[in-house]
Parts: C-alpha cells; structure tokens; sequence
C-alpha cells in the first residue's frame, strides 16, 4: 500500500481535484489516508467492486460492540448529538442488510421512471417562470438566483413540502450535510444538531397536518406506512430527512458543475443546442464529469483479500467516484466532456444496495431546468471572474455561477 500527500481540504484542490485523483490511480494498489484511518479506492473497477459487495457496509454494527462503535463515534467527533444520532445517523443511507432492504422498499416505488415522469406536467410550468425571470434580467447568479429554486420545489412537490418552505428545508439540509464531510470542527457540529432539531420539530408539524388531512403525497404514505408497524416513528423521520436532504444539495451542485462544463466546452454547448434529443447523455455526462458526491465509505465486514492484498475486517475504504469516473480504463477521453458520450456507466448514482433512490428524479429536474434554458436564450456566457468550487472531499459544486445571456 502507498502512503500519500493528499489535501482535501487545500485550494489547489477545490479548484481541481482531478490531478490529485489522476495520482492517487496511478499509486500501487489503494493509498493509506492516515488522518482518517481509510484506504482510498480511486480506480474504476476497484470502486464498483467494492460498491457492489454486500460484505462491505456503511456501518460498524457487523463487527463491532456497542462499546466499540461508541468509542469510535467519540473519536470521529460523532458523540454528544441527540438529535443528528436519532434521524441522521440512522438512516436508509446509514444502514445496511435487511434494515436498509426494509427502509427502502417503503418508498422505492415513489421514485421509479413512472411515478418520476408523472411529475413533470406540474414541474415544467414552475421551471419555465424562474427561468423567465432570471433571463429577463440579463445577468444573474444561476446557483442562487436559478438552480437553487429547482431541486427543493421538485423533491417538494413529491414529498408534499410548501413551496414556502422550500429556502429554509434548503439551509437546514446544507447544514446537516456540511457535517459528513472530513472537517468535523465543533462549530459545525453545534450547526447540524441544532439543524436537525429544528427539522425534526417542522417534519413534526407537517406530519400532524396530514394526519387529520392526508394528501397524495409520499409524507401521507409514510404516515400510513408507520401506522402499520412497517417503520418505526424514529425511521418515519430519518427517512423523511434523508430524501429531502439528498433532493437538495447534491442536485444543486451537479446542475452548476453541468453548466460550467459546458462553457468550458463551447463546442458541447453548441451540439446540445443544435441536438437537443442528446439532452439525456448530456445529463448523465454532467454527473460523470464532475460527480457531485465524490466521496462515500465502506467497511469491510470479514477479513477480505482484494487485488492480491488482504486487508482485516474493519477496514474502512474510501471510494472516490469523482477519480473512478475519470478512469481511462473506463471511459474514453475521460477528461472530456462529451454530451454524446455512450455507454456512460459512471459511478456518480453509487451502486449496488445503496444506489441513488432519487437519480431520476434529479435527472428530471435537469432536463426541465437545461431545455427550458436553452430554449429561451440566445447565448450564455460565464460573467466575472472564474467561479469558486466548494471546498472538502465529500461534494463538488460551485458556490456561485455569474452569467450573462440574451433572450430569445
């Protein structure tokens, strides 16, 4: 194994990690990740191995005590929050066999290409006057002042959240998930567990309205779904935080990364315009780009031997989807943006057991927010200077986007 200089947290970084992850691939086997006591997992193939092998879990309660998970909870600056252990934690995400089986199955129905599709006649119109807002002003911030109106009126009209609400969900959730990222400060822990009080006590509220008026919507159905002893009133919640807080964020950020790859390919831009039937692949070459969750772990359950190695029952593994889908070996020209690319089988939804719930309805939103874009303008061009990334392992997005554009 190969032990590395690896900054996550640097600004060459956040800039551009993708150096640093073309020189973790090239490493013998995975490289030592010594301040946090994980292998990184940078190669395409050893990625999807990894993802897809049930004896490798997101959690420690295979292999280790109660005392044992506590000590190492106080270690990683986990302890001491109440309210984050209750309902983010635990959660769909953060659990594993028939736990993890059982939360899903209570709403993977909700999320499949049907149900998904039947939302975009509601979606479309709301889409098509933030876009007209913001074009009619001429320049504007596309990641506040447009995509950060998109991701949570979608995942709220599914789940059955206010329009109203949808700013502070929106910065709850942004503080909740700062928090999983490697730079766990005790600021930003005191952050997500008031976050996670103050959504837990709103879901509260929402959740006794739709007890006396329930609505078509997948709050009501969890309602019916825990009066039924299928989940428990913890689970009601954690599952609840879970999709609203991966609606947002994540969403977010691929749709900043997505259009910035395409002013930096102007020649892609204008394919996409010129084809709009490429707007699919060009989708899901958006997340292969530039993954908007580079960064998720596993434990290895069992002693295991991979590529020749053997590494002892709980070993944490850090898989890198943003390096793995730039992978020569997997794709071709991987550090091209291509909108025609196909077959595009990116990592950037995970895999296995624990692939995104919410993948096509992210996709959805993208499709509506980027037709509807290039629908009613002329030109877009990137306004100021050159946008600033996020910093940290575990997202990749862009904290603003200045753009100018002519109207159709």
């Amino acid at each position: 194994m190969t032990a590395i200089n690896f900054d996550p947290l640097s600004t060459e970084f956040s800039k551009n990690p993708y150096p640093a992850y073309a020189r973790l691939r090239k490493a013998d086997g995975f490289s030592w990740f010594a301040p946090h006591s994980m292998y990184l997992v940078s190669r395409f193939d050893d990625v999807t191995a990894l993802v897809k092998d049930r004896a490798m879990t997101r959690t420690l309660d295979a292999f280790r005590t109660s005392a044992e998970i506590a000590k190492q909870k106080r270690a990683d600056n986990w302890h001491d929050m109440p309210y984050h252990s209750r309902f983010v934690q635990f959660s769909m995400l953060d659990s594993d066999g028939d736990v993890h089986d059982r939360l899903r199955q209570q709403v993977f129905q909700f999320f499949g290409p049907a149900p998904v599709a039947r939302l975009r006649d509601s979606l479309a119109p709301h889409i098509n006057s933030l876009i007209d807002a913001a074009v009619s002003t001429g320049e504007f911030d596309f990641v506040e002042g447009l995509a950060a109106h998109v991701p949570g009126y979608t995942i709220g009209l599914l789940m059955g959240v206010p329009i109203e609400d949808c700013a502070r969900i929106r910065r709850w959730s942004e503080q909740i998930v700062q928090y999983f990222d490697v730079d766990r400060s005790d600021a930003k822990k005191q952050l997500a567990e008031q976050a996670t009080k103050d959504f837990y006590e709103y879901l509260q509220g929402l959740a006794a309205e739709r007890k006396e008026s329930p609505k078509d919507d997948l709050i009501s159905k969890l309602i019916e779904v825990e009066r039924a002893g299928e989940i428990s009133h913890d689970e009601f919640y954690s599952t609840c935080m879970l999709i609203v807080m991966a609606g947002h964020g994540s969403t977010l950020d691929v749709m900043s990364t997505g259009l910035h790859s395409l002013l930096r390919f102007p020649d892609q831009m204008q394919l996409l315009r010129e084809t709009p039937a490429l707007m699919k692949t060009a989708i899901q070459e958006m997340f292969r780009f530039e993954s908007p969750l580079p960064f998720f772990h596993r434990y290895a359950t069992t002693d295991v031997v991979i590529n020749g190695v053997a590494f002892a029952a709980g070993t944490r593994f850090g898989l890198l989807y943003g390096a793995a889908n730039r992978d020569a070996s997997a794709f071709a020209e991987p550090d091209k943006f291509d909108v025609a690319r196909w077959p595009n089988r990116h990592l950037a939804f995970g895999g296995g057991a624990h692939f995104c719930l919410g993948n096509h309805l992210a996709r959805l939103g993208m499709d509506l927010l980027f037709s509807g874009l290039f629908n009613k303008t002329k030109s877009i061009e990137l306004l100021g200077d050159a946008p600033i990334y996020k910093s940290g392992l575990g997202v990749r997005g862009l904290k603003s986007l200045g753009l100018s554009v002519e109207a159709i």
